[in-house]
């Protein structure tokens, strides 16, 4: 399975997922550690990649979904966006209710 093939089954079987760069518990970048900030507010469960973890799938997430940069939030295999739009959505509440929907799609 090539990286791309990855992706797409991660960003599929995952209902809420975030490519950063290193983990929810260290993050190695402050854009990163902001959006774990932000999604472990709304108290819901979530995947990571770390992408220094996965070169392969570092060099080709950006061509996935046309989005240069990370951190990258997935829901429900949509791109959400990077850090400034995460912390937008989570400022108006709208992260909140979004993750809970996906949370509560994927155990129906």
């Amino acid at each position: 399975m090539d990286a791309l093939e990855r992706i797409k089954k991660q960003v599929t079987d995952n209902p809420i997922i975030v490519y950063m760069k290193g983990s929810p518990d260290f993050p190695q970048c402050g854009f990163s550690a902001r959006v774990v900030q932000a999604l472990k507010a709304c108290e819901v469960p979530f995947a990571f990649v770390n992408i220094f973890e996965d070169e392969e799938v570092y060099r080709a997430l950006p061509k996935f979904a046309n989005w240069p940069t990370f951190p990258q939030l997935y829901v429900k295999g949509e791109l959400i966006g990077g850090c400034d739009i995460t912390l937008d959505l989570y400022q108006t509440g709208e992260l909140k209710k979004m993750l809970a929907e996906a949370v509560d799609r994927k155990a129906a």
